[in-house]
């Protein structure tokens, strides 16, 4: 997949939520939205067919990829870059100076378990 750039990600965010969407009312959303005049809407819906994240037809516009593969790639992009790759490295990075609740603590706890059986 592609690197999906900030802007793109807010088109893909109106995107998710609104999907299958005429393009018209795309238009008028990505307005409302992210004060985008009708044109760079368009513009973007091409770059994102162009990359195969989008598609439209008949005037319907429908992501071709979910928000969980998307953020899932961005962040194993932003683990590679900021820490080559290693978990225990980002994530003493990421905590530092950061104090988590006990629920996000049990379900950090939860998630490290559930990859650990995965593994």
């Amino acid at each position: 997949m592609e690197k999906v750039y900030e802007s793109e990600y807010r088109f893909l965010s109106i995107l998710w939520e609104n999907e299958p969407i005429a393009s018209p009312k795309l238009v008028e959303l990505c307005n409302a939205q992210l004060g985008w005049k009708k044109s760079t809407t368009y513009t973007v819906i091409k770059k994102l067919i162009d990359k195969g994240l989008v598609k439209n037809e008949n005037t319907i516009v429908s992501a071709l990829v979910t928000k969980e593969e998307v953020d899932r790639r961005e962040s194993e992009e932003l683990l590679q870059r900021t820490s080559k790759g290693n978990v225990p490295a980002f994530l003493a990075a990421f905590l530092k100076d950061r104090k988590l609740s006990q629920g996000d603590v049990e379900r950090i706890r939860q998630m490290i378990d559930e990859a650990e059986e995965d593994s």
